[in-house]
């Protein structure tokens, strides 16, 4: 389940000076599909597995034999022979064409047999459901995966009676995802990757793994290397549904070993569980429901949580990096204080280079909103490169944006005109319609003191 983190997109906003909403300039693009930009969004993740084998096969058992509720998981379960993809409802264009490059993905990557089809006996459907259905059944999820259901409506008949249940799985038979209809095309998109790698393998996410979309920070957009080879290791010849965790931990190693013998290092092959009184602080701080000031708190809490386990590298980043966003418009010198902490925690190494970009709009809000162009630029043009080969059209456009604005500061009007017209396909795929992109535009306007 991909959850819907309801943290502002740009909370700087809030204690920013009014201005009027400036639309984006006209271009020869206003029409193009937001899919003209996404060629050079095609490929694999850059996302390389750098870690040794044996911190990975304690990933893969974790991942596989738990939920994401803590609840265990008795036995591993996965799909048996060919596998086959339909797409259901009221789809935007964007997901035939983003379900096509992930099953490809997958097919040369983790070596599955999936093929899409049009049959009503696909193994798997993916269907698009307006949002507000998807959070009336569950509220804090944008998208969401249940096991042996043909669509919306076997699930919706299902539901009550506990027959869709991941735990109770013992083989896969079928599965249905369902992704929002009308949201951004990147949401859907990032949506699909999540729950079809969910269907096929993994059920849990961990907040500690740097390289994986199989963490509830949602910090990576399309499946990693790291993801595609777990799926590898699900679907190896060496185990089989119906496999207990100890039967597996006897062969993972042995498995990863031979698919992935640059990790025959010596490296950690145990970790403490991420604390469930951490988990629960930021699901508080995260998501609608409670209050700001009960949110700041909890945000708070598991900033101090972090601390007293000596976390480091992203579950300290997340910490610092939600507590932060939380404290823009109520306290600006601790929040800029939990990112540059933050920034910290994610630059220490470069598989979060990612994490440390996110970190970067935020930063550049700051500055821009102190009329410092130079640091913005320099913010800015350290991040995009980073946004680009992560494929995150909404984090490349809003960096684009900021850096127009900076430029405009610096009296550089051509050139932040042109770099407007350059992230307007970008935001289009990132951020949907022209009253959204519209929307971003003016609010990355308004951070201006001038």
């Amino acid at each position: 389940m991909r959850r819907s983190i309801a943290l502002l997109w740009l909370a700087l906003c809030a204690s920013c000076a009014p201005g009027p909403s400036t639309p984006p300039p006209p271009s020869r693009a206003a029409t193009a599909p937001a899919m003209a930009m996404i060629d050079g969004f095609k490929g694999r993740s850059p996302v390389r597995v750098t870690r040794s084998n044996a911190e990975m096969a304690q990933d893969f058992l974790d991942l596989t034999f738990r939920l994401e509720s803590g609840r265990v998981v008795t036995a591993m379960s996965r799909f048996e022979g060919p596998l086959t993809v339909r797409i259901l409802g009221a789809a935007p264009p964007s997901l035939s064409g983003d379900l096509s490059t992930l099953l490809g993905r997958l097919r040369q990557e983790a070596g599955l047999d999936i093929q899409p089809t049009t049959s009503d006996d696909a193994r798997i459907t993916v269907q698009a459901i307006p949002q507000r259905d998807l959070r009336r059944a569950v509220p804090t999820a944008a998208c969401f995966v249940v096991p042996d259901a043909r669509d919306w409506s076997d699930y919706l008949s299902r539901r009550r009676g506990g027959s869709i249940d991941w735990g109770n799985v013992r083989q896969r038979q079928r599965a249905a995802i369902f992704v929002p209809s009308d949201a951004a095309p990147q949401e859907i998109r990032d949506c699909l990757h999540e729950e079809l790698a969910q269907a096929l393998g993994p059920l849990n996410d961990l907040y500690r793994l740097p390289d994986s979309v199989f963490n509830d920070d949602n910090i990576h957009a399309v499946l990693t290397d790291f993801d595609m080879l777990m799926l590898r290791v699900t679907y190896a010849p060496e185990l089989r549904s119906g496999m207990s965790r100890a039967q597996a931990a006897a062969v993972v190693p042995d498995v990863l070993d031979r698919l992935n013998p640059g990790g025959r290092f010596a490296g950690a092959g145990s970790f403490a569980d991420t604390s469930r009184d951490w988990i629960d602080a930021m699901e508080t701080a995260l998501t609608d429901g409670a209050t700001p000031g009960a949110r700041r708190a909890a945000a708070a809490r598991a900033v101090r949580i972090s601390r007293t386990l000596g976390w480091t590298g992203p579950r300290q980043g997340f910490s610092y990096y939600a507590y932060g966003r939380l404290q823009v418009g109520h306290d600006s010198a601790a929040a800029i204080a939990a990112f540059e902490t933050a920034d910290r925690a994610y630059s220490a190494s470069p598989v979060t280079r990612i994490h440390a970009a996110h970190i970067a709009v935020q930063k550049a809000a700051f500055a821009l909103s102190q009329g410092d162009a130079m640091t913005t630029i320099e913010i800015a043009d350290r991040a995009i490169p980073t946004a680009r080969l992560h494929q995150n059209a909404a984090l490349l456009a809003t960096l684009m944006m900021f850096k127009a604005e900076a430029l405009d500061l610096q009296g550089g009007t051509v050139a932040a005109e042109a770099l407007r017209l350059d992230s307007l396909p970008m935001a289009r795929y990132g951020f949907g319609s022209e009253t959204d992109v519209r929307a971003r535009f003016a609010e990355v306007k308004r951070l201006r003191p001038f």
